[in-house]
């Protein structure tokens, strides 16, 4: 079952790059305030890195003046990639979050199967934002599509 506003974020364990790989829980991610979440189906793919991510990196201080406490992009990628792929985008500031085996996706309801194109089970491209783990606003985008989850629609919409 898909997640919908006014669920609460599942419980999982998403990894991201410190001094070493470093577990995050999601009881950690949205226990305060307003996290934004955003959701590429892969790093360093074409429409992820010249469009999807670029917009929160050039909004990161819009989202923030709106209350947004943490911006965090997540991918089923693994944590190694996700830093470099923040570091080659210059997302300082944005959390890059691993979902190595889509745990977090299928329990938000999210997956998607992109096993015709060579990439197995991924995360559907989308966004949301919890406030203290609550879900207040969803953007899930239609196959092949992004609109609905780019940073310009959902400061508007926020």
């Amino acid at each position: 079952m898909t997640i919908k506003i006014g669920d609460h974020i599942p419980s999982a364990t998403l990894n991201l790059m410190a001094e070493s790989v470093q577990s995050m829980s999601t009881e950690d991610l949205f226990a305060d305030g307003k996290v934004l979440l955003f959701s590429v189906p892969g790093a360093f793919t074409p429409t992820c890195s010249t469009r999807h991510l670029p917009g929160f990196v050039d909004h990161l201080a819009d989202f923030k003046a709106k209350g947004i406490g943490k911006v965090a992009c997540m991918a089923v990628n693994d944590a190694f990639v996700m830093s470099a792929w923040g570091k080659s985008q210059n997302a300082d500031g944005i959390l890059m979050l691993a979902d190595g085996n889509a745990e977090f996706a299928k329990k938000l309801g999210l997956e998607l199967d992109a096993s015709k194109f060579g990439m197995g089970v991924r995360a559907q491209r989308f966004a949301l934002v919890a406030d203290k783990g609550v879900v207040t606003h969803l953007f899930v985008e239609a196959p092949g599509e992004f609109k609905v989850s780019a940073a310009d629609h959902i400061l508007a919409a926020i």
